[in-house]
């Protein structure tokens, strides 16, 4: 994955709008790759669903504590990704009390099947959705990649140490002092 370039992708998100009115003033907006990507040095992560436990309880809100360290390591944003679609997302966001993640809406999936991480968890109810994984991706191109153990379609289990906040950090601080 090192190397690769993200896919082109277009993703249908909806953002706040107050000239709409209404208790709802949200509107579609359509991101790509290029909009998140190009130009910039990113974490992004994925995960199996927004309001999942591992998800809720520690990778999302450790990312958000930690991210003044990730700034600090020369990360631009940090983005998470997952298949869920931008309803899901934005209300897992408010749930969260995210004011530094930017969540990232895959509702196909089609990102993270050109990215090769869409599995079956059809064992858990889910359907189609993202193995966990993160990466460092600088303008656009993979530069560092962190995909947990045991990738596969209906996995009994969901790792989660390889992805973690705290393991990119420490990768991030590693790269700095050999530098």
């Amino acid at each position: 994955m090192i190397g690769k370039k993200v896919p082109s992708v277009t993703f249908r998100t909806r953002v706040r709008d107050e000239s709409i009115g209404g208790a709802n003033p949200y509107r579609w907006q359509d991101m790509t790759s290029a909009d998140y990507f190009t130009g910039k040095r990113v974490v992004i992560f994925s995960l199996p669903g927004a309001f999942t436990p591992t998800c809720s309880t520690f990778q999302l809100p450790d990312f958000e504590k930690l991210h003044g360290e990730f700034r600090a390591e020369g990360i631009d944003e940090i983005y998470c990704i997952s298949v869920n679609d931008a309803f899901v997302m934005n209300a897992w966001g408010k749930a969260q009390n995210l004011s530094n993640i930017k969540l990232i809406p895959d509702g196909s999936g089609e990102f993270t099947r050109k990215m090769g991480m869409l599995v079956s968890k059809d064992n858990l109810g889910f359907g189609m959705r993202s193995w966990r994984y993160a990466a460092i991706i600088n303008d656009g191109v993979v530069e560092q990649w962190f995909e947990e153990e045991g990738y596969s379609d209906n996995a009994e289990a969901d790792p989660y140490g390889v992805s973690s906040p705290q393991n990119i950090l420490e990768n991030l601080k590693a790269l700095q002092v050999a530098a």
